[in-house]
């Protein structure tokens, strides 16, 4: 029986253990061979209400990639809610009446729970606001496995905006599952909320504040850089904190052999461009797992039973 079947997927705290365990298994699978059909005779309605390059292209490489027809938009600037005032609700029940999914993407945090509730076919958050990106973890959790080949008992870092990253947020909530401990590196306006940190006392979970970029990374199995957002700060107070988590190739020359670097992307000056030739560099495979990661998460939405994977 496949736990994951006609499931909406919003928030990554929705799917145990062995739930991710699963997704990542087929997700692996998928990247050995990628052009398994298994949704050859469904139609998934893309909707993305703002941008995402990333997002909305590895989603609509994995739906036509196994088969799907796609429909729906890259912006919600010329739909009837733009155009014409149609609301949210009405967009998502027409929508029900279409499709066999809904991949959604909106910058109103509770907008992707709200479609769930409406809709009598799955839908998956593609990202909500400040909220949740569920599918950007599962994509992360595959690439750790990937290069460090177990997600257990393993020492990550996060570096820069804490505060607002929802990808970090996720993540930390979900490696909490495979007895990780952390280390968070910000500074105190972007610190990882009390809410996630509380979690992890409730947890028993170890984890250091730093604000010291150079002294996390001869531990570090993982480090996870993120973007100190720009726009959030006047420019003589942004430039002094993003000076301070900066990564260059030449501050991994204590970092352990299999260390690597991960980033949601897009960079902004936060990791030099010599990193990228270094073997610690693994973001851009990274962004290409997320293809596979939703392969995979499609697959087993859409599919009650899948030959080989789940009987």
């Amino acid at each position: 029986m496949n736990p994951l079947f006609n499931r909406d997927i919003v928030s990554i705290s929705d799917l145990s253990q062995s739930e991710l365990e699963t997704i990542i298994s087929l997700a692996q699978q998928i990247k050995q061979s990628p052009h398994q059909k298994y949704l050859s005779d469904k139609v998934i309605a893309s909707c993305f209400f703002e941008a995402s390059t990333r997002t909305r292209l590895s989603f609509e490489t994995a739906i036509q990639r196994q088969g799907a027809g796609v429909i729906g938009f890259a912006d919600s600037g010329s739909t009837s809610l733009a155009k014409k005032g149609e609301t949210l609700s009405d967009s998502i029940r027409m929508l029900n009446g279409y499709a066999d999914a809904i991949v959604m993407r909106h910058p109103m945090e509770g907008a992707a729970r709200l479609a769930a509730e409406l809709a009598d076919i799955p839908v998956i958050n593609g990202g909500d606001g400040s909220n949740q990106h569920p599918t950007q973890t599962l994509l992360d959790l595959f690439t750790i496995f990937e290069c460090q080949g177990t997600l257990e008992r393993l020492r990550v870092a996060f570096v820069g905006d804490l505060k607002y990253g929802r990808t970090v947020h996720s993540l930390t909530q979900a490696l909490t599952h495979f007895d990780c401990t952390f280390d968070f590196v910000a500074p105190a306006v972007l610190a990882m909320p009390d809410y996630i940190l509380q979690e992890l006392d409730h947890q028993n979970i170890e984890y250091r504040h730093s604000d010291s970029l150079e002294d996390i990374i001869p531990t570090a199995d993982i480090i996870y850089m993120t973007r100190v957002q720009k726009e959030r700060f006047d420019p003589t107070e942004y430039i002094h904190i993003a000076s301070h988590y900066i990564l260059t190739a030449s501050m991994l020359e204590h970092a352990k052999p299999t260390m690597k670097i991960l980033h949601p992307l897009p960079r902004v000056d936060e990791i030099t461009l010599d990193v990228d030739k270094t073997p610690h560099a693994y973001y851009f495979e990274q962004a290409k797992n997320g293809v596979y990661a939703r392969q995979a998460l499609l697959a087993l939405v859409l599919n009650e039973y899948i030959p080989g994977v789940l009987s």
